[in-house]
């Protein structure tokens, strides 16, 4: 059996299987030797509680992925459970233990056979192997077993990942035997109400008594799986589009300051379990909120905010007042308070509405003071439980790293990281990674041992429970409701508190009390459709931004997001005439002839497709299993793409040219490159993107033939569209109100200013940006943010 196990191991080639390196005997014992893998077992994993319907695709779609591979080589593992399934670190899944596992002769001749003979000892028909409980009918009955028994198995294992329980179980052997051979689990809605429809459907394929009824292949298990994670899991359509509202309105938070706000407008309302949770309100001025925590004696507050178009600025309140006290520290968000009352702030010098990138990490007495600068380029910072030192969060040489201490690298990536948070313990530092869109929860102790828990869905903040035992942060349910939820770092995540609005939580106290904040934007729309026109507010619903102007400036493809819960396009002549709804979702661009419009998770279910603007029906775009991201633009005179899509197997984002609604997506650039404004060149030749922003210029990289360019002077600068001339573009100076467009030379870095865009009044401004232009400018579009309402709530009775 050991050598068995190994040589059928050794066969195999696959990130889902464990890999064997060597087998051999030593002074007459036989060893083998495997890939050390650092993690749990999935039955550790699920310790009676449920996953996530999300959480369990991902899983179950890497075992898939393992057992079709398996599969494809002749093998048959016939003791898939979780105790022979494991979950690294780093969440992946491998399939271990293939003591049982039969090799079938399924190779044509010459195509890299095996020597691994067949074995038949101990697997003859008639002897029943394998473990109760997930094996299949066949196996029961002591028949042979093929691929189709581990699909089977693969069933029980995935019912009980999504109910928390076992799908076949009984008093005694007999009783779990004959559960198997003639009755069906319970309904997963009796066990868990949010599995999709579509996600039982697959479960109980698998789990057909008979073999000829089930999948027939691990292949077209992980096909449907695929499907299904890249479409919204909900309850139904308006849920779904919901979701993909929530994915769309962070976007716009990351670039115009709304990424801070947010937050449930009740004073009172009833938890999902016993008790009440009640709201009271400590800020009472118009701006927006930065930052929160409580102080060390959770008698008071300290928090940054703009307050009536004013800079950020750092206040004091106790909760048994409603006056705020400023400290003196302007230009300042507040991001972390230390036991002994010491504060860690960062200080810009353009710091408006809310965070907007790096600043100088500086530390300042909570009493009032004169802050003292510790390091440059830091985001977010956090105090260890002793306040000695700090977890800080930055970008460094193309890469997102945490840092604790400061200098220390705990974790890197190509994705955004942010909010770290000490346990109370000291012991851990909770983080998130891919903010502010799709997003996972990390946790790492001090050694930077990490183990990340998939969300997918947008967060904003998290903190440490009461307890230290669960991390709490918003999100967006499965239905499409919007929530606090706390996780219990073994993915078992359950719900505090459900809201029609979305709610942030800024800091929990020791004795459960929390900071949340409520915010009401307004992100409206100004035109001017030709050079002899006036500006025009042609926004729609509270929040409204361009897409694309066509290019006689009669035309304004305009995103629209109602009640922050509704993302949909509209299409609208910019005479004023109301605009014509085209689809729910998100609108990339307008083609050159106004007939298509590029979009994403519109009517075609999580998908990237182009939308008529008049007769006809939507056409899919292939995108060859890669994630669709937040921009995309035609090639123009036609229905190329350049879009950014993510590689879920590396977790890489490049540039891609998708030629036509078929094509296979070609990579334009390295990894980690970002689209803003109209990238494209408008003879189609070229594309210029920018990394890193405040740290690098940006470039210019070719479609077809052509070289790299760098573009000198532009650090700092937000592209808008290129100059007719193609040898200068227009940009954007980053956080300048109003917004400075200048004409960048691409060759010299030569800056001349164009015009200054920004509404008829600037009062509340924080943010203007969304810039669309007509060819050479004489018509255009912008979007801006005005502060609004945003509030601080001391919220008790969360459980």
């Amino acid at each position: 059996r050991f050598e068995q196990e190994a040589r059928a191991a050794g066969v195999l080639n696959h990130p889902n299987l464990t890999a064997v390196y060597d087998v051999g005997t030593h002074e007459g014992a036989p060893y083998v030797v495997q890939e050390l893998l650092e993690g749990e077992t999935l039955r550790a994993r699920l310790a009676g509680d449920a996953f996530t319907p999300r959480r369990a695709i991902g899983h179950a779609l890497q075992i898939a992925q393992g057992l079709a591979a398996a599969h494809a080589k002749g093998i048959v593992h016939r003791d898939l459970k979780p105790e022979n399934i494991f979950v690294t670190n780093d969440g992946r899944v491998k399939i271990l233990d293939f003591g049982l596992a039969k090799l079938t002769e399924t190779e044509a001749p010459g195509a890299n056979q095996t020597s691994l003979p067949t074995q038949s000892r101990g697997t003859e028909p008639g002897i029943v192997m394998g473990t109760l409980g997930y094996m299949s009918p066949e196996q029961v009955r002591g028949k042979p077993a093929d691929p189709r028994s581990d699909i089977f198995s693969f069933g029980a294992v995935l019912y009980e990942m999504l109910s928390g329980k076992r799908a076949f179980h009984g008093d005694t052997a007999a009783d779990t035997m004959s559960a198997i051979l003639t009755r069906e689990p319970p309904d997963l809605s009796e066990t868990n109400r949010r599995v999709p429809e579509s996600l039982d459907r697959i479960v109980r394929h698998c789990l057909e008594k008979s073999p000829e009824a089930r999948f027939q292949s691990a292949s077209d298990i992980a096909f449907d799986l695929e499907a299904i994670s890249e479409a919204p899991l909900a309850s139904g359509p308006q849920a779904a589009v919901r979701s993909r509202a929530r994915r769309l309105l962070i976007p716009v938070a990351a670039a115009l300051a709304i990424a801070a706000a947010a937050a449930a407008g009740y004073f009172l309302r009833r938890s999902p379990g016993p008790g009440v949770v009640s709201f009271k309100r400590l800020t009472f001025q118009r701006g927006n909120i930065a930052g929160a925590r409580f102080t060390p004696d959770g008698a008071a507050i300290v928090y940054s905010a703009s307050w009536d178009g004013r800079p950020l600025e750092v206040f004091t309140a106790r909760l048994d007042s409603v006056e705020s006290t400023p400290l003196g520290y302007r230009g300042a968000d507040v991001l972390s308070v230390s036991r002994s009352g010491e504060l860690a702030l960062s200080v810009r010098e353009r710091f408006l509405g809310g965070p907007s990138g790096p600043g100088t990490l500086s530390r300042a007495p909570l009493a009032g003071g004169v802050p003292r600068q510790m390091a440059e380029g830091i985001e977010f910072a956090d105090w260890s439980a002793a306040g000695k030192d700090l977890a800080v969060t930055r970008m460094s040489q193309g890469r997102f790293q945490l840092e604790y201490p400061i200098g220390k690298v705990l974790y890197a990536s190509a994705r955004n990281i942010g909010m770290p948070r000490f346990s109370r313990d000291g012991s851990r530092i909770a983080f998130l990674v891919g903010f502010p869109v799709s997003t996972d929860v990390g946790i790492t102790d001090l050694s930077g041992k990490v183990e990340m828990i998939h969300e997918a869905e947008p967060v904003a903040r998290l903190a440490w429970s009461p307890l230290g035992d669960e991390v709490w942060y918003d999100t967006t349910l499965e239905s499409g409701e919007l929530a606090l939820v706390a996780n219990n770092l073994r993915g078992r995540r359950r719900v505090l508190f459900r809201s029609p609005d979305p709610l942030i939580v800024h800091d929990v106290s020791p004795d459960g009390r929390a900071l949340v904040e409520r915010y009401k934007p307004e992100l409206r729309t100004m035109c001017r459709h030709n050079a002899a026109g006036s500006e025009l507010d042609l926004g729609w619903f509270d929040i409204s931004f361009p897409v694309a102007i066509s290019a006689d400036g009669e035309r304004l493809l305009l995103q629209v997001v109602s009640s922050l819960r509704d993302a949909s396009f509209y299409l609208r002549r910019t005479n004023g005439e109301p605009p014509v709804k085209l689809g729910n979702g998100g609108a990339f661009d307008l083609t050159t002839d106004g007939q298509w419009v590029l979009a994403a998770g519109s009517d075609v279910a999580g998908g990237l497709a182009l939308v008529p603007t008049g007769t006809g029906s939507e056409v899919a775009i292939a995108r060859k299993g890669l994630e669709v991201g937040l921009v995309g633009k035609f090639l123009p005179g036609t229905r190329r793409i350049v879009i950014p899509l993510r590689d879920p197997k590396t977790n890489e984002t490049r540039i891609y040219l998708v030629d036509g609604p078929t094509g296979v997506p070609t990579p334009l650039t390295p990894p980690d490159y970002v689209m803003t404004g109209q990238a494209v060149s408008h003879d189609g030749r070229w594309i210029v993107v920018s990394r890193n922003y405040e740290e690098e210029d940006l470039s210019v990289f070719p479609i077809g033939q052509g070289e790299r360019r760098t573009v000198p002077n532009s650090r700092g600068l937000e592209p808008i569209d290129w100059h007719p001339d193609g040898k200068s573009i227009f940009v954007g100076e980053r956080g300048s109100i109003p917004l400075r467009v200048l004409q960048l030379d691409l060759a010299t870095g030569r800056r001349a200013p164009w015009r200054e865009l920004g509404p008829p009044s600037l009062s509340g401004v924080i943010a203007i940006g969304f810039v669309v232009m007509t060819p050479g400018g004489a018509g255009y579009a912008y979007a801006y943010n005005r502060a609004s309402t945003s509030d601080l709530f001391l919220v008790e009775g969360l459980r």
